[in-house]
């Protein structure tokens, strides 16, 4: 029996899946989570084979929840599961050491065949994303995109120094050097190119 927990801030949508994958005669779902310190928690707590997981969730995003597990509880491994078909997210996702990558719109039949892939030591990633995936390289770095995504929510460069621990003129450096790589015309946009291309 592969042993399964769901992270998913949409209620309906995780209740769908458990009840789905519930069917499969070969899983099951031991825990559920609405956002992701929750699903680290429980993680911790019940140790599942597999983690599948949404990439934007409230508190830890899948991505940052994949890269906690990895230094936290090794064993455990990961599947996104995601409305965001960028290649930018599954290179992030891979670089975090997740196992599978797949679109909400693909058949129940395919998650649970991913999951018994990634749970054999596989890998399982949709095919047109895994295609896209080695195009456009992040040209940012991990603070780069730090203090983008505080610009992206409207703070100004005293409220981003303040979040991050920086000082204000090293927050400068950061977006100037992000605006610079990105070739937009200011924090604003420089941020909605990354979202765009899933670098954030």
């Amino acid at each position: 029996m592969i042993r399964l927990l769901l992270a998913e801030d949409q209620a309906l949508v995780r209740g769908a899946l458990a009840a789905l994958l519930s069917l499969e005669g070969d899983l099951e779902v031991v825990g559920m989570a609405a956002d992701g310190e929750e699903a680290l928690a429980q993680v911790k707590a019940l140790r599942p084979d597999i983690l599948v997981t949404d990439i934007e969730m409230p508190r830890l995003s899948g991505l940052d929840l994949a890269e906690r597990l990895g230094a936290e509880v090794p064993g455990v491994r990961v599947v996104i599961v995601t409305t965001f078909g960028r290649a930018g997210y599954l290179r992030r996702a891979l670089e975090v050491g997740a196992r599978g990558y797949l679109l909400k719109d693909a058949p129940a039949a395919d998650l649970a065949d991913a999951i018994r892939r990634v749970h054999a030591g596989g890998r399982a990633v949709d095919p047109t994303l895994a295609a896209e995936a080695w195009g456009d390289r992040n040209p940012l770095t991990d603070r780069e995109r730090q203090v983008l995504r505080e610009a992206e929510t409207g703070a100004t460069t005293a409220q981003i120094a303040a979040a991050l621990n920086l000082s204000e003129g090293t927050v400068r450096n950061y977006l100037s050097e992000a605006i610079g790589k990105l070739e937009a015309g200011n924090r604003v946009e420089a941020a909605r190119q990354a979202r765009e291309k899933g670098w954030l």
